[in-house]
This record gives C-alpha cells, sequence and structure tokens, in this order.
C-alpha cells in the first residue's frame, strides 16, 4: 500500500502547494518561500457547514433585486468613503497594515459607533486579554451594552457564540490567531490561515454576517498568508502611514460593492483616530515659504481631489553615480522625468544628486504629479522661488508634451477654494474646465512653456 503523506510543502505567499521543497514557487516565481506543514486529513463529517434555510436555489437574474438601504453606516465618514457608501450585511473585509498603525483602534471604533446605534456588535481577540481590551476603550469614551467581547482562538467556539449571540457585525483580530481543530498545522502558518478565512466566510455568508478580519503584514507590505486570502474576501482595505506620524491613510485595494479608487484620512490622537475632512488643509499645513524645489500639485484619488507639496532638492555630487531618491513618488517616474528634462531643456542633471518629497508621506502614483515633480525639479535646479499661490497639475509625456488628465474641472475648483489664485494645467483641459472667476489658469503644452512660467 501506498504510504500516506504526513507533510507537504506550501508557498508562504501565494498558498501553492507541493510534495516537495523548490527553491521557486512555479505560481508566483518567489523565490525560498516553502515551508513544510503536518497534513491530517479530517475525518468525514467532522466539519460543520452553516448552511441557508430552504437549501441552494437558483434564480433568474431579472427577479434579483437590489436594495440599496442595505448599507448600514459605521459613524464614520472616511471610512463609509472607501466601503462604497457604508457595511453590506453578509460581507466579509480584510482589514490589514503594519504593527502599530491603528486596525483595531479603527474597528474598536467602529464597534462604538455602530453599538451606540443599537447594532449588536461582536469583537474577538485572540490577541489581547479583556482588561487590555478594556483600557483601549476606556480613552475613547463611552460604550453601548450591546458591544460584546470574546477572547477565544478556537473557530468551533467562535462560530457556536456566533449562532447563540447572532452579531450584525462580527470584529476577527487577528486571522493569524485562530485556529481549525480540522487542521493539524499551527495557527498562522497557510493552511490555518486559509481554512480559517473559509470558516468565517461560510458564517458570513450563511449567517447574513458582516465579518471584519484584521490581517498582519510582512516586511514587503502585504498580508500575510496565502494570497488567496485576498481573493476570499470581498473588501480589502490597507491601513498605510508612518506609525510615528500622526496621520493615517485607509486605502480600498479590493471592493466588490464599491470603488477601489478612494482613499480615508485619518488623524491619530490619545482619544483615537479622528477623521480629517479636508485631507488638501492638512497635506499643506508647514509649507515653507520662499524656498525653491516647492510647488503645490494636485492628485485625484476616487472622485477626491488632494492637494500636496511635492518638494525637490537637486545639488552637485561628489560621487561616481550621483544618488536618485523619491519619497512617495515613484523613482523609476522621477528617472524618466530627469531624462526628460536633460533632453528637452537641455539641463545638466547628470552630475547632480536629486531628492523627491512629497510632504505628509502620502503616496503618490497618479501621472498628473508629473507635472509638479518637474517644476519642483527646475525650481531647484536654478534655485528660483515658485509662487505659493500656484498649483499645477498634468502628465508628462516622453517628447516632453504635457497631456490631459482627468476631472480638471474638480481640481481648479478645489484649488480656488484653499485660496490659491494660479492654476498651471495642460493646453488639453483648457477648454473642459472654461472659466474660473477668481483663479487664474495658464495653460502649458509642453515643459519649454513651464520654463518661460517660472
Amino acid at each position: 500500500m501506498a504510504k500516506a503523506k504526513t507533510s507537504v510543502f506550501f508557498c508562504q505567499n501565494c498558498g501553492y502547494e507541493a510534495s516537495k521543497w523548490l527553491g521557486q514557487c512555479p505560481a508566483c516565481k518567489e523565490w525560498n518561500t516553502f515551508a513544510e506543514e503536518p497534513v491530517q486529513p479530517a475525518a468525514k463529517g467532522s466539519r460543520a457547514v452553516v448552511r441557508r434555510e430552504g437549501g441552494a436555489k437558483p434564480h433568474q437574474l431579472s427577479q434579483i433585486r437590489i436594495d440599496e438601504s442595505s448599507r448600514t453606516g459605521t459613524g464614520m465618514k472616511e471610512l463609509d468613503r472607501v466601503l462604497g457608501g457604508g457595511i453590506v450585511a453578509g460581507s466579509l473585509v480584510l482589514v490589514g497594515g503594519d504593527p502599530g498603525i491603528g486596525k483595531s483602534t479603527l474597528l474598536l471604533q467602529v464597534c462604538q459607533n455602530l453599538t451606540g446605534g443599537k447594532e449588536k456588535v461582536l469583537y474577538v481577540s485572540g490577541e489581547e486579554s479583556l482588561q487590555q481590551i478594556k483600557l483601549r476603550a476606556n480613552r475613547m469614551g463611552d460604550f453601548s451594552d450591546s458591544l460584546l467581547i470574546l477572547c477565544e482562538t478556537n473557530l468551533e467556539d467562535i462560530r457556536e457564540v456566533i449562532q447563540n449571540v447572532r452579531p450584525s457585525v462580527v470584529i476577527i483580530d487577528s486571522i493569524q490567531t485562530m485556529y481549525n481543530e480540522n487542521v493539524s498545522s499551527a495557527p498562522g502558518s497557510v493552511s490555518q490561515v486559509r481554512e480559517s478565512t473559509g470558516v468565517l466566510m461560510q458564517i458570513a455568508k450563511g449567517m447574513g454576517v458582516t465579518i471584519f478580519i484584521v490581517g498582519h503584514v510582512t516586511k514587503e507590505g502585504v498580508v500575510a498568508g496565502p494570497r488567496v486570502l485576498e481573493h476570499m474576501v470581498d473588501t480589502v482595505l490597507y491601513f498605510e502611514g508612518d506609525r510615528h506620524a500622526s496621520y493615517r491613510i485607509l486605502r480600498g485595494v479590493k471592493n466588490r460593492f464599491g470603488s477601489t479608487n478612494e482613499i480615508g484620512v485619518f488623524e491619530m490622537r490619545e482619544c483615537g483616530l479622528k477623521e480629517v475632512e479636508n485631507p488638501s488643509e492638512y497635506m499643506l499645513d508647514g509649507k515653507p515659504e520662499n524656498a525653491s524645489g516647492s510647488v503645490v500639485a494636485c492628485s485625484m484619488e476616487g472622485t477626491r481631489p488632494i492637494l500636496v507639496e511635492i518638494q525637490a532638492l537637486v545639488c552637485p555630487s561628489s560621487l561616481a553615480f550621483p544618488r536618485r531618491t523619491a519619497d512617495g513618488a515613484d523613482l523609476n517616474r522621477v528617472n524618466l522625468l530627469l531624462a526628460v528634462l536633460e533632453k528637452r531643456l537641455g539641463l545638466r542633471l547628470s552630475n547632480s544628486d536629486v531628492y523627491v518629497n512629497i510632504a505628509g508621506g502620502i503616496r503618490m502614483r497618479e501621472p498628473a504629479v508629473d507635472l509638479g515633480i518637474v517644476m519642483a525639479l527646475i525650481s531647484s535646479f536654478k534655485d528660483r522661488v515658485i509662487d505659493e499661490k500656484i498649483i499645477v497639475f498634468g502628465e508628462v509625456g516622453l517628447s516632453g508634451e504635457v497631456r490631459a488628465v482627468s476631472m480638471a474641472k474638480q481640481r481648479v475648483m478645489e484649488a480656488k477654494k484653499l485660496g490659491f489664485d494660479t492654476v498651471i494645467l495642460p493646453e488639453a483641459c483648457r477648454k473642459s474646465v472654461g472659466t474660473v472667476e477668481g483663479i487664474a489658469l495658464k495653460s502649458v503644452r509642453s515643459v519649454k512653456d513651464v520654463l518661460y512660467l517660472m
């Protein structure tokens, strides 16, 4: 008889299963990610499954009705914006972020708001004791008796509590501490994380309970565990920001019930997280006056325009290979723009160290900030100060042309609201913006036109 397998190897990055150790994962192509885990086949019928009443029945697409009022507000507008309008019953939401960034604090505040609206919420913690949660809750204020706290890591016990209590929202903090008795590997392993998430998905869909899952992240900034974890859940939210700074950014990277372009901005305080309703004003706070290499640019995050300060420092280098550093911007994009400036404007930047920073620590990937980076580089190289009342946006191509960007009108209106009096924008956007009273519009076709305006 063939000998039964007692262990298999799993890729810690994507969850690929192999019978032997491999140096490179055939699925995700990552190196040295395989780990051995024991395999113990579960007894037949040992796994309980939450089933819908009446069994499974197919439905005609034309007969399915959508109830827009089925969403429940969390009491935090920034979070509701990222979720697409609120919590959807029966959804599974994964919240990831660095340790100490504020994931547990955010979800405990959500519990405070929901229980204030008479919603029954169950907070399941596998990392903290009841006393630790109580100490954190005391800093936030008063909580309703509708909030129930459970310190448990056994999923079967958690399932029984959910079936008995029947809450509308469940918080699991965190998925790496949960374990399923039918899986013999240790908590936090690929098998346990995958199977535990599968059990929680059955509970959410079968009982119509919204479940928030807290996930740890790796040093690369992705959720620890198999990649299939992100495919199983309905929504994936990432908490970004420097734990030593006060701001926090909540970004949706997957959302089956809304857009993934929206972000929520929060400020960490002693009493918890406070929403930042005007991120542009917050990001521009402390902008230096009469300093070269500084310009304000506008980027769109979903439907919200955000103004950020772009700083650049260009100085002679004594190194054989000059430094190129970008914080908050794509370094490859910065190198591309440097090449455009050398070729199209004749600026000798190849023997200079270049540092680019987006103040506030926010990361911008939209091409509309290209023009801001270009103007900041020229300003620092020529040591010319850009008027602090000027705002810029536009994409820069390899030929030096300034290309159109979307939602130009909204960007101009945001600049006017914050007191800016001049906007430098692409010529292709001039017609769509029209005339805006109280603010001057200067259109450019290429980076050469920008040089004449400085």
